[in-house]
Formats: C-alpha cells, structure tokens, sequence
C-alpha cells in the first residue's frame, strides 16, 4: 500500500473520526480533565507533576497540545482534536522511530488499548527488529488486583506478538494503570539487566515509563491529559493527540505514514 500525503492523511483522519470532530464528548473531557486536577490516581497514569495543575491549566494546555475546545464556557457537545497536531506528533515519533533504527536500539511496547493499537505496534516493533533493533520484554506472567472494580478483579500481564498489554486470564483488557509497566521495569532492574533505550506505549504503560525517566513516546486520546502534562514537563518526548478506540485496521494509513517517514516502510 502507498503511503498518504499529510494532506490525504489529514483528510482520512477527519474522515473517520480519528481526528477532527471526536466520538469522545466534551462534558466526559472536562470531567477527566478535573479528576486528574483532584489527582485521582486513575488518571494520572503512574505520573507526578512538578506543581498542582488547576483546571484551567489542564484545560488551556489540552487546547493547545491536543486541540480541544478551549472554552471553559463550553461543557457540552463534540469536541475535537486538532488533525495537524496529530501528525506533528506522529512526524516526531516517526523520526524517533528513525534514531532508533540508526542506533539499533532497545525498544519496548505496550498497550492499554490492546484491541486497538496493538497490530499498530506490531506492525512498528517489525519493522525496527529488522533495522537490528532488539525488543525488551519481562515480567510475563505478572499480576494485580484491580480494587476500583466490585467484585475486584485481576490482571495479568502477557507479551502477544512482543508488545505488553493485560488480560483477566481469557481476554485482552482495557488499562489506565501503571502497575504492569512498573512491575517489568522492576524485574529487569531485579535481573540487571538495562532497561529499554526508547518506549512506545500508551495510558499507564506509557505513564510509568516517563516517570521512571525511559525514553518515551506515547499515545493519548483528548480525554486523558496525563501524558500531555508529562510531554510538557519534559517526561515524555512526544505524546500523539488521536482518538483511540478504532479498530485496527483503521489506523493502517496512519501506520503507514510514520513507517514511510521513518524510513522504515
């Protein structure tokens, strides 16, 4: 397949609802916004932040970085993420991607949104394995209880395809949480062994990993900021502004695009 243009990815990209005029409402944006100014754990991803971000901070940073409604009178309705801002990010992360393959470096994904960006992910940890670049993984097998949930429930983390992500024990599960990225930095630290040179993630996974001080690029969808904030204190190098719960397959153009810019396709 030939990759798009920025302009024909643009375009594609409001066409779907990837970018553009969003499926993500604007009254749940606002309400994440200030449940990660309440510093719910939640949404924050396995980060801290350098001071106590209020609401209109989040809410001025989130226009600017992701390309919501900047409003504050505005609470109800559609909002949008910014298609430029989009591929900003995902030209950042593509030249990332092309370091990364010039220096052979260790890499690591993982995935909060498994159903979704997972072939995404697989698609890019192909590509860098055949530039010589190795794929870090550990923690196989670990697992947590999920409190927030009535009856709690539990996580396990699994490598498919090489790229993390959890299940309940059958399927593939939806995450926020940082425990799992925390628990695989710590196992290879427990083996000394290095961890991962650049990390390409989303949610907890991604947040954990910055937080450590990991390389990182990271996905985010416009109703959690978290990973916005770390990009802009400077813990994580790029944070793509997309709606993410899309099918695989819908990603594809976009897949293609940052492999063709890095060099990669």
């Amino acid at each position: 397949m030939t990759p798009p243009t920025r302009a024909e990815l643009i375009t594609y990209l409001v066409r779907t609802g990837i970018a553009g005029h969003v499926d993500t409402p604007r009254q749940n944006n606002l309400r994440h916004y200030r449940r990660l100014v309440q510093k719910d754990p939640y949404h924050q991803f396995g980060l801290t932040f350098s001071h106590d971000w209020t609401f209109s901070e989040v809410l001025s940073l989130m226009s600017k970085r992701c390309g919501v409604v900047g409003d504050e009178e505005y609470v109800w309705g559609i909002d949008t993420i910014d298609p430029d801002l989009t591929i900003d990010a995902l030209e950042a992360l593509a030249d990332r991607l092309a370091l990364a393959a010039e220096r052979r470096e260790s890499v690591m994904f993982a995935t909060g949104h498994p159903r979704n960006l997972l072939e995404t992910y697989q698609a890019w940890k192909d590509a860098l394995v055949r530039c010589g670049c190795t794929v870090v993984t550990a923690a196989g097998g670990y697992s947590y209880e999920v409190t927030t949930e009535r009856p709690p429930n539990r996580r396990i983390v699994v490598w498919k395809g090489d790229v993390a992500l959890v299940t309940d024990g059958h399927l593939p599960r939806h995450s926020h949480h940082p425990f799992a990225m925390r628990a695989i930095l710590g196992e290879l630290s427990g083996r000394g062994e290095p961890w991962p040179q650049l990390v390409i993630a989303d949610h907890g996974y991604a947040g954990a990993a910055g937080e450590a001080g990991v390389p990182t690029v990271g996905f985010a969808d416009c109703n959690d900021p978290a990973l916005f904030l770390a990009e802009h204190e400077g813990k994580l190098l790029v944070t793509v502004p997309l709606d993410d719960g899309y099918l695989p397959e819908d990603y594809a153009p976009l897949r293609d695009y940052v492999l063709a810019r890095a060099g990669l396709l």
